[in-house]
């Protein structure tokens, strides 16, 4: 597959404002984070998290807001098909989550297949009291499961030959990539 066109969907100021705007969202629900816990989906859902959790940190400087990491790669329904070995990444949940109210987090909501992953895996690790899913980015025309997000930056419209792509580091951006066969 190669890139055959691009467009900018967030930058900069915008990007931070939309993370900024989900914070505040999950702020109204969630109060002081009490009983309340971020994971980031590895691989990309983690930057997304550390982003979301530094934000609530310095609103709630007096909060102790648990974040932690979760991979999914062994629930997902295509690890068997896959031509390339899956790459594995780290869970880190050193908390409970019995009983708390969970937010996952990723970059992209695109068909669900990875939030399905995840619901399976949070299980292994006890049984929340409620699931909540953040994302940044929902590409609503694309889903092959009946999910949705609790929270969402952006909903943009795409068709399969369409990647989304989250860059957090620096400024930030979000893009649209349309790729075409080789």
């Amino acid at each position: 597959m190669k890139k055959t066109g691009e467009r900018v969907l967030l930058s900069g100021p915008v990007l931070q404002l939309t993370i900024e705007r989900l914070c505040l969202q999950l702020l109204e629900s969630h109060n002081d984070f009490e009983d309340t816990v971020l994971i980031g989906l590895q691989p990309r859902g983690k930057f997304l998290a550390d982003k979301v959790h530094g934000f609530l940190s310095d609103l709630l400087p007096n909060a102790n807001i648990k974040c932690g990491t979760l991979d999914i790669s062994f629930y997902r329904d295509d690890f068997r098909r896959r031509e390339d070995p899956i790459e594995v990444s780290e869970t880190r949940l050193d908390f409970e989550i019995e009983n708390k109210r969970v937010v996952l987090i990723d970059d992209v909501l695109y068909t669900g297949r990875s939030v399905r992953s995840a619901m399976d895996a949070l299980m292994d690790y006890g049984r929340p009291k409620e699931v909540e899913f953040l994302v940044l980015i929902d590409r609503r025309f694309s889903r092959q499961l009946p999910i949705q997000a609790d929270y969402i930056g952006r909903t943009v419209d795409s068709v399969a030959s369409e990647r989304v792509d989250v860059i957090l580091e620096g400024e930030g951006q979000v893009l649209l990539n349309t790729m075409e066969d080789e």
